[in-house]
């Protein structure tokens, strides 16, 4: 790896051809057509397009929807470049001019601005070609929302049609005053596992409770009892969150169902962690229905979805670096360990180093007008990711490409 400040110096000399005006209108052409998971085709043509004009070879349809970018330039290593690219279902209030056109949905989450940063940066660099060597591939991945998107492209054989990489980097919005960088070296992002349960009874009339077994009130002992898993068996050094995200139950008031379902989300950073609050939630449900007498056991899946995310440490400090360069000594700060979840680190084959980090965008005016004067204060009262409001600066735009055309620069030169 060449010093820090050389690789910022040529960072952003490769960057100052871009036509920011350019990437600015991609972006808002992004936010105006989101799309789910796995319906990004819109999308990922327009990346597609994007790469292919700079001389990228590019297949789409990887892992369904995902589109795959490559360039070979000489002798060197493979530098693998990640955004993804779906949106969510969130009906937008932000009242931009561009704001989305889809009713319902959403890019609540910023994955607009990812693929503006894959695409600013994957020109950037084929632009750039005298000053770098080795092979860029630009990875356009469906599905984050979901969770299953990296594990489809995988499945899809994305690391034999492909040159495998040597190193995998990507990058994600945040709230915060735009334009600083956190890194977090390690663990910094949570697993994550959905549940679903299923509470079975016995239905009826609503003027004969007498005569049912409730599925409804069964499940709401379910959902209080299992706010005690985390804060009674869970020691207090072990970052845990075990969230009960809907509750379905009944047609009419004056009919008892015969069932009621649950969903949940647990977020963990330790194996053993996650399987004693999973042996606690099926000991919690299964007892509850046999205090009330359940005909049937419940039904508990397990849904496994992200694993942890642990950036390779030596190759965070390293990206840092550069980015303190860049950016100045200020922006870069250790974001610490999250319990957000993320796919990214599938598309890392066994042992390929990775690192992960963050652009923030909240408006200046945003940001100062946000009650508090500790940035974990402020945090609290701007719009974050998922958020109807959440509205990124176009400021970060630029910086945003930079950022992880130095990355890859850290690797190609």
């Amino acid at each position: 790896m060449s010093e820090p400040a050389v690789v910022a110096r040529l960072a952003r000399e490769v960057t100052s051809g871009l036509k920011t005006a350019d990437l600015e209108d991609f972006y808002r052409d992004l936010h105006r057509h989101p799309e789910l998971s796995f319906q990004e085709h819109r999308t990922a043509a327009r990346l597609a397009t994007r790469l292919r004009a700079a001389g990228y070879e590019v297949t789409e349809g990887v892992g369904r929807t995902g589109v795959v970018g490559a360039l070979v330039n000489g002798d060197g290593p493979v530098v693998w470049l990640r955004g993804d690219m779906d949106a969510l279902p969130v009906r937008e209030a932000t009242g931009l001019p561009y704001a989305s056109t889809v009713d319902g949905v959403m890019h609540a989450c910023g994955h607009d601005l990812h693929v503006t940063w894959l695409a600013g940066a994957a020109e950037a660099l084929a632009a750039a070609r005298e000053t770098w060597s080795g092979t860029l591939v630009v990875v356009g991945q469906p599905a984050e929302e979901a969770g299953g998107g990296a594990a489809a492209m995988v499945a899809d054989g994305v690391h034999d049609r492909f040159p495998r990489p040597d190193v995998l980097f990507g990058q994600h919005v945040a709230p915060g005053l735009a334009g600083l960088c956190p890194h977090t070296p390690g663990l910094t992002l949570s697993a994550s596992d959905d549940i679903e349960v299923v509470v079975h009874g016995v239905g009826g009339h609503g003027s004969r409770p007498e005569s049912t077994v409730d599925p409804l009130v069964t499940a709401a002992y379910v959902v209080t009892r299992l706010q005690t898993v985390v804060s009674r068996e869970v020691a207090a050094k072990d970052s845990v969150v075990l969230t009960v995200g809907r509750f379905h139950a009944g047609t009419k008031p004056n009919i008892i169902p015969a069932e009621a379902r649950l969903s949940l989300n647990l977020r963990t950073q330790d194996l053993r962690v996650r399987e004693r609050v999973l042996a606690a939630l099926r000991r919690v449900v299964e007892g509850e229905c046999r205090a009330a007498g359940c005909p049937v056991p419940p039904g508990i899946t397990v849904i496994p979805g992200c694993p942890v995310t642990v950036n390779d440490a030596a190759l965070d400090e390293e990206i840092a670096a550069v980015h303190r360069e860049l950016l100045g000594a200020h922006t870069v700060f250790d974001f610490g360990q999250a319990m957000g979840s993320e796919d990214f680190s599938l598309l890392a084959p066994g042992g390929v180093p990775y690192d992960y980090w963050y652009v923030t965008s909240t408006p200046a005016g945003v940001w100062e007008a946000a009650p508090g004067e500790e940035t974990a204060e402020k945090l609290a009262h701007v719009p974050g990711n998922h958020s109807p409001l959440f509205a990124p600066d176009l400021s970060v735009v630029l910086p945003g490409v930079q950022t992880l055309v130095s990355a890859a620069l850290s690797r190609l030169t």
